[in-house]
């Protein structure tokens, strides 16, 4: 129950942090968000179960406190970069030869314990669109970051990031429906998966695939 408390409480501050930076700079405050974050990653590092995974966390520590002296503006707006680059990170790692199946396919397992050749092709495929996305994002803040005004900064990594999520959650959802029925014949007795039976197994069982990528 902790663990849950504190995953809802990490969420919602930074689904919050591109406004309190707003704030924060138009306040005069802006080292405010960045040492809130700072005391997560702190804590992130003290659980860790790896030496990799804690001196990351200490790393992006160091630099947000460093920031909270030197150059805070820029360095406040540097947690959305962070958090893409490791989105994309967390998905492209899995298409690497060797690191077994795509992080989709993880996901998907959930509904088919044996996935069928054509199903992973399509989560590999999904996992490099996933990819490609973050990829974006992390170019989009950085120009953001770096030339534009901070209310537009702000917009894109609050809220177009997403909304665009969102159109891409739903599109997929959609052509899903399509793509199973084209292949049909190729899996007769597989029926396509119910969203809300899906969200039910991600949010039960989507944690120790989180963990175990991760930790890979």
């Amino acid at each position: 129950m902790i663990v849950v408390l504190r995953s809802i409480i990490s969420s919602v501050l930074f689904l919050f942090y591109p406004y309190l930076v707003y704030r924060g700079i138009q306040e005069g405050v802006v080292w405010f968000a960045p040492a809130i974050i700072a005391s997560i990653y702190l804590l992130q590092a003290i659980k860790a179960q790896t030496a990799r995974v804690r001196f990351n966390n200490l790393d992006i520590v160091f630099l947000l406190l460093l920031g909270s002296i030197f150059y805070q503006d820029l360095v406040a707006k540097l947690i959305p970069i962070f958090i893409q680059l490791s989105l994309m990170n967390f998905f492209g790692k899995t298409l690497r030869k060797g690191k077994g199946p795509c992080l989709v396919e993880r996901f998907a397992s959930l509904d088919f314990p044996e996935i069928p050749p054509v199903i992973s092709r399509y989560c590999r495929h999904l996992t490099i669109l996933w990819t490609g996305f973050f990829a974006f994002n992390v170019l989009a803040c950085i120009v953001l970051a770096l030339f534009a005004p901070v209310s537009w900064w702000a917009f894109y990594t609050g809220v177009m990031i997403l909304l665009l999520s969102g159109v891409l959650m739903v599109g997929e959802y959609i052509w899903r429906h399509f793509f199973f029925r084209r292949i049909k014949e190729q899996i007769p007795d597989k029926p396509i998966p119910d969203i809300k039976a899906s969200m039910r197994s991600m949010i039960l069982n989507g944690r120790s695939i989180w963990l175990d990528v991760r930790a890979s």
